[in-house]
C-alpha cells in the first residue's frame, strides 16, 4: 500500500529543494540542486526562470514515478522580492530580476517625492528603503522604463504564487509575499497602498487568496490539491504558531539573525524603522514586527580573526564550553573585541567568550525592540546559534524574566508549508512532538 504524502517545494535563493513529508510530519525523500545563474538584459545576474520551472516540473514528473508514494497534496516554500511576469498564454515575458540589482536613484526620488516621502511611505507599508528588495518597486521601474513589457504583463506573481500556479493553473496573491517589506501593502488601512491602483499595478496583480486556500488539480492522471505557496520567512514561523499559544518571539538565526514577534501587532514607528524594524504578515494576515542583526556574518567574522592570531582552526570554537568564570572576568575589564585587544586576552577561549558577549548585547537590543512588553513568556532560537552553549547561556542571561529556548525543527519553512494546510489533506492529529526544545540555563550537574 503506498504511504501518504505531501509534496513541499522550498526555493531558496542558492539552493532549490524538493520534499515528501508523510502524515507525521517525517520527510521520506528529499533532494536538491543549485541552478547556475544567468543575465538580464542589464548585464546583472539573475536566477533563469525556465531552468528553474524545467526542474520543478522534472522533479514532479520524478516524485509521481515512485510507486512507494501517494502524493495527495503539494505546497512551496520560497524567497520573496522576486516577481515572475506572465502575458496571456502564462509564459514569462521579463528575467526574475535580482533583488540585489541596484534601483536607479532618480526612479528612486521620483517615487517617494510622489507619495509621500521616504519616512512616511515607510512606516505606513513597513518597508524600509530597500530599492528591488520592495518587490513592488520591481513593478514601478517596469512601468517607467519598460512600458512595453509592462504592456504584455497579464498577472505578475511572486515566486511563490508562480510554483504554485504551475501546478493549480490558478493565479493568485499571497498575503505572506505580498506583507514582506513590498511597499505595496497599507499597514493601516490592511490593503494595497493607494499608489497600486494610482499607477496601473493593482491590474497587473493576481487576486489574493488565503495563504491555507488549496485547489484540486489534476496533474498527469492524478487528483492533487495544490496549495498557493507562501513567502519561506513566514512559513517558518508556522510550525511555532501551530504549537505553541504563546506570547513568544522567535530568533531565526544563521547569516542574519531575525527576531519575529506574532504578538505585537502596533504600528511600525520611524524609530524602529531607522533601527531596521520591519513588518510581515502571517498567513492569517496578522502583522509580525522583526528586528534584524547581522549576527551569523559577524559571528563568522570574529572567528576567522581569531583563529587566524591563535592558529587555530575555523571549526576550533566549536569544542568550547561556556566557562562562567571567563564571562564574569570579561564583564569587570568591559573589553570590545579587536586586533589591539587580543594582546590581553590569553586563550581563543576567552576571546570566543568575548565575541559571542558582544553578539548577544547586540541581540538583546535588537530583539528588545519587537519585545516591548513583559507578556512574551518564551524565546525560542532555531538555526545555528540554538546549538551553541555559549550563546544560548548568555542570551538566557540577557533574558531572565523570560523563558530561553533552543529549539530543533529542520526544513521549518518546509514543515511550514506542509503544516498551514494540514487539515485540508491530513486526516490524523498534528503530531505531539514535532519540536523539541531545550530551556536555559542548563541545570548545573
Amino acid at each position: 500500500m503506498s504511504i501518504p504524502v505531501i509534496a513541499i517545494f522550498d526555493i531558496g535563493k542558492t539552493n532549490k529543494k524538493v520534499f515528501l513529508f508523510d502524515e507525521y510530519y517525517q520527510i521520506r525523500f528529499e533532494k536538491s540542486i543549485q541552478l547556475a545563474e544567468i543575465k538580464d538584459e542589464d548585464g546583472f545576474p539573475c536566477e533563469d526562470i525556465h531552468s528553474l520551472t524545467r526542474w520543478i516540473k522534472d522533479s514532479f514528473k520524478e516524485l509521481l514515478s515512485l510507486s512507494e508514494y501517494k502524493i495527495n497534496a503539494i505546497n512551496i516554500s520560497a524567497h520573496g522580492a522576486s516577481f515572475v511576469h506572465l502575458d496571456e498564454s502564462g509564459n514569462p515575458v521579463a528575467p526574475l530580476y535580482n533583488y540585489l540589482k541596484p534601483y536607479p536613484d532618480e526612479l528612486k526620488k521620483k517615487f517617494y517625492n510622489t507619495y509621500g516621502g521616504e519616512n512616511e511611505f515607510s512606516r505606513i507599508t513597513a518597508s524600509p528603503v530597500l530599492g528591488n528588495l520592495n518587490s513592488g518597486m520591481q513593478l514601478y521601474w517596469l512601468k517607467q522604463e519598460h512600458p512595453e513589457i509592462f504592456k504584455r504583463i497579464k498577472y505578475s506573481l511572486h515566486l511563490p504564487e508562480y510554483i504554485s500556479y504551475l501546478f493549480s493553473g490558478k493565479p493568485a496573491s499571497g498575503i505572506t509575499s505580498i506583507g514582506c517589506h513590498t511597499n505595496l501593502w497599507d499597514f493601516k488601512e490592511n490593503n494595497y497602498h493607494q499608489w497600486v491602483s494610482q499607477e496601473g499595478i493593482l491590474e497587473k496583480l493576481a487576486p489574493i487568496h488565503p495563504s491555507n486556500e488549496v485547489v484540486q488539480a489534476n496533474l498527469k492522471g492524478h487528483e492533487i490539491l495544490s496549495g498557493i505557496g507562501l513567502h519561506d520567512s513566514s512559513a517558518a514561523l508556522i510550525p511555532y504558531l501551530k504549537y505553541f499559544t504563546g506570547p513568544f518571539v522567535l530568533l531565526s538565526t544563521g547569516t542574519w539573525s531575525i527576531s519575529l514577534n506574532p504578538f505585537n501587532h502596533s504600528p511600525l514607528t520611524s524609530e524602529e524603522l531607522e533601527k531596521d524594524c520591519l513588518c510581515y504578515l502571517t498567513y492569517q494576515g496578522k502583522p509580525v514586527k522583526a528586528s534584524r542583526q547581522f549576527a551569523g556574518h559577524e559571528h563568522d567574522q570574529g572567528v576567522n580573526l581569531l583563529s587566524q592570531y591563535f592558529n587555530k582552526s575555523k571549526k576550533y570554537y566549536q569544542t568550547i564550553c561556556y566557562d562562567d568564570a571567563a564571562i564574569q572576568k570579561l564583564k569587570l575589564n568591559q573589553t570590545d573585541l579587536h586586533n589591539e585587544a587580543l594582546t590581553s586576552l590569553g586563550s581563543f577561549e576567552e576571546a570566543y567568550h568575548l565575541l559571542v558577549m558582544t553578539l548577544v548585547e547586540k541581540q538583546k537590543a535588537k530583539t528588545g525592540l519587537v519585545i516591548q512588553d513583559a507578556s512574551v513568556k518564551n524565546i525560542f532560537v532555531d538555526g545555528g546559534f540554538s546549538q551553541n552553549k555559549i550563546y544560548m547561556n548568555l542570551l538566557a542571561q540577557a533574558f531572565p524574566k523570560t523563558k530561553v529556548n533552543a529549539a530543533s525543527l529542520p526544513q521549518a519553512s518546509s514543515l511550514g508549508a506542509a503544516l498551514v494546510i494540514h487539515e485540508k489533506w491530513n486526516p490524523l492529529p498534528l503530531p505531539q512532538h514535532l519540536i523539541q526544545t531545550i530551556q536555559y540555563p542548563l541545570p548545573s550537574v
